[in-house]
C-alpha cells in the first residue's frame, strides 16, 4: 500500500530528543542573499510518511528556475512501513549547495520514482540598506 506524505519541511537544522521527537530549527520557504552565486551552508529536508505498508525509496531534488537543471539531487533513502499505523521520518542534509541565480526553484519529493510533491522555493536577492553591513547567508 503506497504511503501518504504527511509532511515535508525545509529547515536550517534538525535535532532529535532522547524520546525520539524531532526539533526543527529555522523553517523557511525562501532563501535570501546579497549576491549570486550563493553557497548555502546547510539545508535539511524532513519528510514524514504514513498510512502505507512495505518498502519504499524516497528521492529529493531541487530544480533551478528552468525547472530542468538540478541544483540539489539527493540520495535515495530506503524506508519500511510495517503496517498502515506506522510512520517513517526521513531527515536529509545538503551541505554547501550552490544557487547560481535568483528566481523560483522547485523542490520535488519522489517515491519509488513517482513525483509525490512539488513546491516552490524562492531564492531572491536581498539588498541591504545603504550603510548597513550585509547579513550572512541564511
Amino acid at each position: 500500500m503506497t504511503p501518504d506524505l504527511q509532511s515535508c519541511l525545509l529547515c536550517d537544522d534538525v535535532r532529535q530528543e532522547r524520546n525520539g521527537k524531532f526539533i526543527l530549527i529555522g523553517l523557511f520557504d525562501a532563501i535570501g542573499a546579497p549576491a549570486f552565486p550563493l553557497v548555502y551552508p546547510r539545508l535539511f529536508m524532513v519528510t514524514r510518511w504514513c498510512s502505507g505498508e512495505g518498502g519504499f525509496l524516497q528521492h529529493t531534488r531541487v530544480l533551478a528556475p528552468d525547472q530542468v537543471t538540478p541544483v540539489i539531487d539527493g540520495k535515495d533513502i530506503a524506508f519500511q512501513l510495517p503496517g498502515p499505523e506506522a510512520t517513517a521520518t526521513n531527515v536529509e542534509i545538503f551541505v554547501n549547495k550552490t544557487f547560481t541565480t535568483e528566481g523560483t526553484h522547485w523542490v520535488e519529493i519522489l517515491l519509488n520514482g513517482d513525483l509525490k510533491l512539488r513546491f516552490p522555493l524562492r531564492v531572491q536577492r536581498i539588498v541591504p540598506p545603504q550603510g548597513a553591513t550585509p547579513p550572512p547567508p541564511a
